[in-house]
C-alpha cells in the first residue's frame, strides 16, 4: 500500500507539483496540490490507524455479504446523489435482475454501476495498472449505456455546439460554474489530468490525496454530457483500492450522499479558493475526503464484528437445538428473527402467517413458555418498546419489557 507514515512531513517536504495546460478556448488550467500537510496530518493518520484495525477484522469470514452489502449500499448513495429514485432495498432487487431483462432506466443506472464497480475491481486488482484516459472513457461507457439522454453517447467527450452551454453547480451550494465547452479542450484537460496524477504518484504522493484531488479535478472539467458524478466518484475509489484500501473506497459514496450539500457545496469553495490565488484552496475538500473515508472504515469494521457475532450465535443457536435444548417451534422462532434483519414488535409477530401457523393447534401458554425459554438463554431480547431482537443484537431502548 502506497501510504505515508507522515503526511505532515511528506506534503510539506514535497514540492508543489504544478502542470499549467493551455487550450484552445477555455484559457489556462493549472493542476497542483494546494494542500496545508499540517491542517491534514492527524486526520491522515487517523485513517491509517482506522484501516490498520480493519485489516485486522476477520474479513475472510464475512467476505462475501460485506462485499454484497457495500455494492449496493455504495450503488444506492452514488446514484441517489445524482437524482436515482430507487431505495436501497430496490437496488438490491434490480442488481439481483438479468441485466439482459432490465427494462427502466432506474434499474439500468444501477446494473451499469455494477458494471463499473467490476472494470473499476477489475483496473485495480491488475499489476502495473495506472489511471488512463482510455479507462475514464469505459467507466462512463458502463455507466451511461442504454441510458437516455438526448445528448450523451458514452464513453464520448462532449462538444458542445454553440447553442448549448454546459453549466454546473446551483446557487445553493456556492454558484454556477461553466466547465470547457469545447471537445479539444476537454480531451486535452483530460489528458493533462491523467499525466498529473502519474506524476504525483511518481512523487509518492499517497492515494489518500491523490484520490480526491483526481475526482475534484475531473468533475471541474466535466467531460461528457452525463453521468459525470457518477464516473467521478468511480475514478476516487479505484485509486484507492488500487493502492490496497478495500471495500471503504466504494462505500465512501454512501458518506457523500449522507453529506450531500457539502460534498457539492466544497467543490465550488475550493474552485473559488483556488481563482483568488488562496496558498491552499484544496484543503478542506481533502479534509471532508479523508473524514469520508475514516468514517467509513470504522463502519465497516462494526459491521464485520456485527456480522461475525450473528455468525457466532447461529452456530450456538444450531448447536442447542442439536442438543435438544430448543425445540423447532423456538428453532422457527429464531430463525424468522434473524431474517427479519432488523427488531420485530411482538403484536407484527403473532400476526405472521408463519407464527400463526407454528401455533395453530396449541395453547398460548405454550407460545409464551417458548418465548421465555428463548429468554431465558438469553437468544431473544424483548426492548421496552415490545420489540424482539435476536440476543447477538446490540440492543436500544432497554430496559426490558415485563412481555407476558
Amino acid at each position: 500500500m502506497d501510504i505515508l507514515p507522515d503526511i505532515e512531513s511528506a506534503l510539506t517536504d514535497l514540492p508543489e507539483w504544478k502542470t499549467r495546460v493551455e487550450t484552445r478556448r477555455f484559457g489556462p488550467v493549472t493542476f497542483r496540490l494546494g494542500l496545508e500537510g499540517t491542517t491534514l496530518a492527524a486526520l491522515y493518520q487517523r485513517v491509517l490507524d482506522a484501516h490498520e484495525r480493519f485489516s485486522r477484522s476477520p474479513l475472510s469470514q464475512v467476505a462475501n455479504q460485506l462485499e454484497r452489502e457495500v455494492v449496493v449500499s455504495s450503488i444506492f448513495g452514488t446514484n441517489s446523489i445524482e437524482g436515482g429514485t430507487l431505495s436501497e432495498e430496490e437496488t438490491r432487487l434490480a442488481l439481483e435482475l438479468d441485466p439482459a431483462h432490465v427494462e427502466s432506466d432506474e434499474s439500468r443506472r444501477a446494473v451499469n454501476l455494477k458494471a463499473a464497480y467490476d472494470l473499476a475491481q477489475s483496473a485495480a486488482a491488475t499489476p502495473g495498472w495506472g489511471l488512463n484516459v482510455r479507462f475514464i472513457q469505459d467507466l462512463h461507457a458502463a455507466i451511461t449505456r442504454r441510458l437516455s439522454h438526448r445528448y450523451n453517447q458514452p464513453g464520448q467527450f462532449r462538444n458542445n455546439p454553440k447553442e448549448i452551454v454546459t453549466y454546473v453547480g446551483d446557487a445553493e451550494h456556492g454558484g454556477r460554474y461553466k466547465p470547457p465547452q469545447h471537445g479539444h479542450d476537454i480531451a486535452t484537460l483530460v489528458q493533462a489530468l491523467v499525466d498529473w496524477h502519474a506524476g504525483l504518484e511518481s512523487r509518492g504522493v499517497p492515494a489518500l490525496i491523490r484520490a480526491p484531488l483526481v475526482h475534484y479535478y475531473y468533475e471541474l472539467i466535466h467531460p461528457f454530457w452525463d453521468g459525470n458524478g457518477r464516473v467521478g466518484r468511480v475514478l476516487e475509489a479505484t485509486l484507492l483500492q488500487a493502492a490496497g484500501f478495500r471495500y471503504a473506497p466504494f462505500a465512501l459514496a454512501r458518506y457523500y450522499l449522507d453529506h450531500i450539500d457539502e460534498y457539492f457545496t466544497l467543490f465550488n469553495r475550493c474552485r473559488k479558493a483556488a481563482a483568488k490565488g488562496e496558498a491552499y484552496p484544496h484543503t478542506a475538500f481533502v479534509q471532508f475526503h479523508l473524514e469520508g473515508m475514516r468514517i467509513s472504515i470504522n463502519r465497516l469494521h462494526d459491521r464485520v464484528n456485527q456480522i461475525v457475532g450473528i455468525l457466532l450465535f447461529e452456530s450456538q443457536v444450531r448447536r442447542l437445538y442439536d442438543e435438544k435444548r430448543l425445540n423447532a417451534r423456538q428453532y422457527t422462532l429464531l430463525g424468522q428473527l434473524l431474517a427479519a434483519s432488523r427488531p420485530v414488535p411482538l403484536a407484527e409477530m403473532r400476526r405472521a402467517p408463519w407464527y400463526q401457523s407454528l401455533y395453530l393447534h396449541l395453547t398460548d401458554k405454550t407460545r409464551q413458555r417458548d418465548l421465555r425459554r428463548l429468554r431465558e438463554l438469553a437468544l431473544v431480547i424483548v426492548d421496552g418498546r415490545d420489540r424482539m431482537w435476536p440476543g447477538c443484537a446490540a440492543v436500544e431502548d432497554m430496559p426490558e419489557s415485563s412481555e407476558r
